[in-house]
């Protein structure tokens, strides 16, 4: 089968077009031939960084990058009883781990798929499955988001903060969407109450007292998110683990909850969002569209850091 290799961290001529082995399925597994993946900045920093890269896959190489799949079923393990071959099913695999989504075929737990609704593409599906569950998980599970709670999303236009938008809408909260000015009018489109421009306003001095901040940005972003919460409140932040300690005191002395969250492969979490693809609820925008020849460049295009939803690459 077709997939993309990677030999060494380095620049996207790292990633190699190869013949390789069509992976034999576990017991507990399902063989999904691949229709659409989505590329996330997770995979662009694999693929440029050696440490990032040592941290995901060991010193195993070549390995192959990847999570987000869509597709349909072309063989179940034995001790599969819940799809079928020719089941349309879509999923994060193995995150924080191995998934090896950049192949014509993958080779997935079952437990880390669901079905995919027929109101929407593979493609669609697929960009929702690393930046949905992320969102879904920092917002229900982790921060347990209530009706009425004022939410406040940094880098909402982005794939896990346009799906966290309507999300946090769809939870009964009030919600406060930070991005350029260029793309308020799609935020408010995705059921934003209240869009901030961060380029014009500084933030922590407009926004005061919120129960919940959702944090996709870090840096200077999460340090001023503090000015922002409200005593007692919730801020998640996922770019990384070190949190500065003297946020973290600050943090404490407020009462505020100050937490990372890594998203994690959850057959909960995928029938959720199938749920909520189903329903209309949530609906993911694509932003640009790739060939499987051209991976690269859809590689190229996240590394901007400029992308409005998701970079998806159809098989």
């Amino acid at each position: 089968m077709k997939a993309f290799i990677l030999q060494e961290a380095g620049s996207v001529d790292k990633l190699m077009a190869s013949e390789v082995e069509t992976p034999i399925i576990k017991s507990d597994e399902v063989l999904v031939k691949v229709v659409a993946i989505s590329i996330n900045p997770v995979d662009v920093k694999a693929r440029a960084n050696e440490g990032i890269l040592d941290w995901i896959f060991g010193k195993n190489r070549p390995v192959i990058l990847g999570w987000d799949i869509s597709g349909i079923i072309s063989e179940t393990g034995i001790n599969v009883k819940n799809f079928k071959p020719g089941d349309e099913v879509f999923g994060m695999v193995n995150f924080f781990g191995n998934g090896k989504a950049y192949a014509e075929y993958v080779a997935s737990p079952a437990t880390h798929l669901t079905l995919k609704p027929g109101n929407v593409t593979h493609q669609q599906a697929v960009a929702t499955s690393m930046v949905a569950s992320t969102a879904y998980q920092a917002l229900v599970d982790v921060a347990q988001v209530r009706k009425g709670d004022n939410v406040l999303i940094h880098g909402a236009s982005g794939g896990v903060g346009h799906l966290a938008v309507q999300i946090a809408k769809h939870l009964g909260a009030y919600v406060i969407a930070t991005s350029s000015a260029k793309n308020k009018e799609f935020l408010l489109n995705m059921g934003a109450d209240k869009h901030i421009d961060y380029t014009q306003e500084k933030i922590e001095e407009v926004v005061k007292d919120v129960d919940i901040i959702l944090d996709t940005v870090g840096g200077e972003t999460l340090m001023n998110s503090i000015h922002s919460i409200k005593d007692s409140g919730v801020i998640v932040t996922l770019p990384s683990p070190e949190i500065p300690q003297e946020l973290l005191e600050e943090a404490s002395k407020k009462g505020v909850k100050l937490i990372f969250h890594m998203v994690e492969s959850r057959k909960d979490t995928m029938d959720a969002i199938a749920s909520l693809l189903k329903k209309g609820v949530v609906k993911p925008h694509i932003y640009k569209t790739f060939s499987f020849e051209e991976i690269r460049e859809a590689h190229l295009e996240v590394e901007t850091n400029r992308v409005v939803g998701k970079v998806v690459v159809t098989i």
